[in-house]
């Protein structure tokens, strides 16, 4: 395995690098790496600072500890809007929304590799990069229904363009975890390795990337975003939107609550 240098240690994610790859990890191991603001902050800068260096040409995302993400910290809150409700949509337009399109437009291959839960808008990150490799014992969830929320993060664009609207549907409704085998059995991830063995399958095939024709990767990521992914912007706005009226509900308030209290919610369809 090839050694990475730590090039900057944010409060919520460290960047390292090794030649001409580079490593985002999520670091808020004790809570599986759930977004809290700050971590929402850091993710971006980093991700910002790698698409700008012309040093590096490949880019992995990862997480540290048992999870790549658990998705939103729900025990963090958000800030309210002037009706009182959780204001979810400056979250998502101001912090989560530029990550989402930072990978996508990054003129360079971004590899995930999730172990553990990618839940929520943690699901949506690592979907948002070109190839995601997982470990047997990592899973998928779209957690935001168990909260009387909806998809977001792009993941209303990504999952039907890689796995078909029936599936799509499948997880944004019923709200259930999909093993990364099975992941890879619908065409939603490229590849599962066993769990000790993905740190080296992913470190490799991201060094391979680097060393291999940057521009020609740029061009394809164009040409398949402008296929599958014209309308992202739009479709992004779209999921603040619903978000943010879901936010307002007392669905989501019981959700939230039951989530945090540990219990099963009783939704009551306002």
């Amino acid at each position: 395995m090839s050694d990475y240098e730590l090039v900057h240690a944010y409060a919520t994610v460290n960047l390292h690098q090794s030649g001409a790859a580079a490593r985002i990890e999520l670091n808020r191991p004790e809570k599986m790496n759930a977004w809290d603001t700050q971590l929402g902050l850091d993710l971006r800068h980093a991700i910002e600072r790698v698409s700008a260096d012309a040093g590096v040409r490949a880019v992995l995302v990862t997480g540290a500890g048992r999870g790549f993400s658990s998705g939103a910290d729900l025990s963090a809150g958000f800030d309210p809007t002037p009706e009182g409700h959780p204001d979810v949509r400056t979250a998502l337009v101001d912090r989560y929304h530029p990550i989402i399109v930072g990978l996508r437009e990054m003129p360079k291959p971004v590899v995930a590799a999730v172990q553990g839960p990618a839940v929520g808008i943690g699901c949506s990150l690592a979907l948002a990069s070109d190839l995601v490799l997982a470990a047997e014992s990592a899973y998928f969830l779209l957690a935001f229904v168990n909260i009387g929320l909806t998809p977001d993060g792009g993941s209303s664009a990504f999952i039907p363009a890689r796995v078909g609207l029936t599936r799509a549907l499948e997880l944004a409704m019923l709200g259930e975890r999909l093993p990364a085998p099975k992941a890879l059995e619908w065409g939603l991830i490229n590849a599962v390795h066993a769990d000790a063995e993905l740190p080296a399958a992913a470190e490799a095939l991201v060094q391979k990337l680097a060393a291999g024709p940057t521009r020609s990767y740029a061009g394809s990521k164009r040409q398949l975003n402008a296929w599958a992914y014209s309308g992202l912007a739009a479709q992004l706005e779209l999921e603040a939107d619903i978000q943010q009226e879901q936010a307002a509900t007392a669905d989501f308030a019981e959700g939230a609550l039951a989530f945090l209290q540990k219990r099963a919610p009783e939704f009551r369809g306002v």
